[in-house]
């Protein structure tokens, strides 16, 4: 069979299997849910070494150390804080407004898988997706297609061992382009988890359906004068060598006051940085991008030492990263694009502002809406930063790569990190359970509707509206007149014919005009087919006025 037609086919089925499993999950009580979670989480702790080793022998991208860190991050890190999140049966209550709401899942999740964090989004976005009682499909990244088919087997046997229907949790192991677009846009699909390059996310965007995507992540790390250099260089270095520079919170450029640029460039050296000579860096610069402007896969995830090497150069051993002077930013300079490897660009300012406009302009190239770092002890400047800045995540004193996924902060740990309207997402937040579920909400009527005041009925008198038996009679005479030969008045009666004397002439008095007129005065007049006699010395307001001229009800009196 054509690979196309068999992946399209697979997602079908795959699709109908967990559709049939989301009618019997979306009716599991809260203590079923978290039985499920848990023994998910227990079984990725287990694996998580052995899924890192095979997820480097796949891809080739990163460490086994980092990338078992990352699998015991969401295994263990995301499961605590998904925990006590409600997202079952009612969720919240306002007895006061008298007002609930109930969660309701989303249904059949599509989630697409990176080959740079294969193994840990994998885990990840089953949690997630499961503590809001969905059902979940994943489309694996071609080139990590077995180290996702294995995490999901993994994860899917728990699931069921814990009591979740077959297919719940589920894994393409076909995997085109076509059949990913298949997934995305099937009528069975109720949104999209997508991780990916910038294509993959706008397919996602594109595909009819609620979609959560990512951008890029071009993230300036800009140290001030006032921070503590030492910490700030080895949180940026730890940041980007972290599983070597695959996640897209990692560090792409350092900027640096000029009042410290000598301080900064003696601790890279220290902290294992190489920093380029021009030569190398245009090396460097010819390795990290293609001819058609694009990044060079050969260097995501590789380390230092193997980029240098084919750059065409050499570096010290144990060297961590390369560090390359640049001024400007912009297509024709590789260094000061997201490289996705321990490489970073290199840029001197004079203070805080020219630091800003460095950032935003590192930003605007490919990562708007992502993340920021920035070193300092300034408050005020965090705040400024905090309020003028296009990154959803301003990282401040700790490593950018693992700060903007809450392993060093607070934020909500996760995988998926969304970069808001800026950066072409719908949102900008750190894509948790709560993002995949909607809330229904059951109000109680408070207030009552106002009736509107009853409309005057006029009188009518009984001659004006006689009654039944009245207006009968009147019928009957006028048909039995219709029906009688006519008949010659005497002649006494003509004299009811002729012309009644004029009335006597009554002379009319004239009105005196009124003293005072408002809006008011002026509308019961309209209402009443009436006149109003206004004088020299009335006083008429502005807004009887207009509608009195309007209406025409005026008279001016001598």
């Amino acid at each position: 069979m054509d690979k196309d037609l068999e992946s399209i086919q697979e997602a079908r089925r795959l699709l109908e299997s967990a559709s049939q499993a989301f009618q019997q999950f979306e009716n599991f009580t809260e203590d079923q849910v978290e039985r499920v979670l848990a023994e998910i989480s227990k079984v990725g702790i287990a694996n998580a070494e052995p899924l890192a080793r095979l997820a480097v022998e796949e891809t080739g991208y990163g460490t086994v150390e980092h990338k078992t860190l990352k699998n015991l991050f969401c295994a263990d890190d995301v499961y605590r804080a998904i925990r006590p999140m409600k997202t079952v049966g009612i969720v919240n209550e306002d007895k006061e407004k008298k007002v609930f709401e109930v969660a309701s899942p989303i249904g059949v999740v599509a989630a697409i898988i990176p080959s740079t964090n294969p193994t840990s989004t994998t885990i990840y976005k089953a949690l997630i997706a499961l503590k809001g009682r969905n059902a979940i499909v994943f489309s694996p990244h071609p080139s990590a297609t077995r180290c996702i088919i294995e995490t999901s087997r993994l994860i899917a046997d728990a699931a069921e061992r814990a009591g979740a229907p077959k297919g719940v949790i589920s894994c393409m192991k076909v995997s085109t382009m076509e059949g990913t677009a298949e997934l995305m846009k099937h009528s069975l699909t109720s949104l999209i988890l997508a991780t990916g390059g910038t294509g993959l996310v706008k397919a996602a965007y594109s595909a009819g359906k609620p979609a959560f995507g990512v951008g890029p992540g071009n993230v300036p790390s800009y140290i001030e004068k006032t921070a503590d250099v030492p910490k700030a260089v080895r949180d940026i270095l730890t940041g980007k060598c972290f599983d070597n520079g695959t996640l897209c919170s990692s560090e792409q450029a350092i900027i640096c006051d000029a009042a410290v640029k000598d301080a900064v460039l003696d601790e890279l050296r220290k902290q294992g940085a190489h920093l380029c000579s021009p030569a190398e860096k245009d090396l460097l610069e010819k390795t990290i991008q293609t001819p058609r402007r694009t990044l060079n896969t050969q260097i995501v995830g590789k380390s230092a030492a193997r980029i240098a090497e084919l750059a065409g150069f050499q570096v010290p051993g144990g060297t961590r990263a390369l560090v390359a002077h640049a001024d400007k930013v912009g297509p024709n300079y590789p260094i000061s694009m997201e490289k996705l490897s321990p490489t970073l660009g290199f840029y001197v300012v004079s203070d805080w502002r020219e630091g800003c406009a460095k950032s935003i302009e590192i930003l605007n190239f490919g990562g708007l809406g992502h993340t920021l770092s920035l070193h300092t002890r300034d408050d005020e400047i965090v705040r400024q930063f905090g309020l003028h800045k296009p990154a959803f995540r301003i990282c401040v004193n700790t490593p950018a790569a693992l700060g903007a996924v809450g392993y060093t902060t607070n934020l909500f740990p996760a995988m998926t990190l969304g970069c808001g309207a800026a950066g072409g997402n719908i949102t900008s937040d750190n894509i948790s359970p709560l993002h995949l579920i909607n809330l229904k909400r059951v109000a109680y009527g408070v207030r009552d509707v106002a009736a509107p005041p009853p409309k005057p009925v006029a009188a009518v008198s009984e001659a004006a509206s006689p009654a039944r038996g009245t207006i009968e009679k009147v019928v009957e005479q006028w048909l039995g007149a219709r029906s009688a030969p006519p008949v010659a008045p005497p002649l006494s009666s003509f004299k009811e014919l002729e012309p009644a004397p004029p009335a006597p002439k009554v002379e009319k008095k004239p009105e005196k005009p009124v003293g005072f007129v408002c809006e008011d005065d002026v509308r019961s007049a309209v209402l009443a087919h009436s006149k109003i006699v206004v004088g020299k010395k009335t006083i008429i307001t502005p807004s009887a006025r207009d509608l009195g001229d309007a209406s025409d009800v005026f008279v001016l009196s001598d």
